[in-house]
């Protein structure tokens, strides 16, 4: 029995609520009032480590301008409240996808993350992007991923059509190396890429 004579909710459950509610919010902030479209809106979901409250303008900043985060703020949805839910990066990013608390998972005790072949994120557990492909969508994941390596783990094998980023927990955005070792993936073909990897075209076409 769960909390208040209700019964438990499960977790597949959860996410599955997750992701509608994030659909829901995308079609009424694209609407703006009108009536939502047959085709579903884009959802963009940007995760930054170490980010305060205020390190945007959108949030107040004085000093710093962020125009184009201001400018998805402002045609979106802007939350005023919210508590993270570790402060650390894998097990935020655990917590995230799966919609579970972090510690659950043997992958959410791992921090930092480091070359263990053995733990990540299972690729049987659902997630928020396997989800979502389930409502029609495609997806993608550009940047960090830090839940686990190949061969047993990975952003493909979890949800997400597409991968361009890292898989470990930081990088050299010059060199795209850690440890000397380079770390740059186009789904899961190790890739070489000269540049600044922030200012690097995600695909030849971008």
């Amino acid at each position: 029995m769960g909390f208040g004579g209700r019964e438990p909710i499960t977790r597949r459950a959860l996410l599955g609520g997750t992701a509608a509610g994030m659909i829901g919010l995308a079609m009424r902030a694209g609407a703006g009032g009108a009536r939502p479209s047959a085709k579903p809106p884009n959802i963009v979901f940007i995760l930054a480590d170490d980010l305060g409250y205020a390190d945007v303008s959108c949030y107040g900043r004085p000093d710093l301008s962020t125009p184009n985060i201001g400018r998805i703020a402002a045609q979106g949805v802007r939350f005023l409240q919210a508590y993270a839910n570790s402060a650390v990066c894998t097990a935020t990013r655990t917590a995230l996808i799966t919609g579970r608390y972090q510690y659950r998972l043997r992958l959410g005790l791992e921090e930092p993350l480091r070359d263990n072949p053995d733990v990540g994120l299972p690729s049987e557990h659902p997630t928020l992007p396997s989800l979502l492909k389930k409502a029609g969508y495609s997806t993608t994941l550009v940047g960090k991923w830090h839940l686990g390596f190949l061969p047993k783990f990975g952003p493909l094998k979890s949800g997400y059509d597409h991968f361009y980023g890292f898989r470990s927990g930081a990088l050299d955005y010059f060199s795209h190396t850690i440890g000397g070792k380079e770390d740059l993936w186009d789904d899961d073909v190790a890739i070489h890429q000269a540049g600044y990897l922030p200012d690097i075209p995600v695909s030849p076409d971008d």
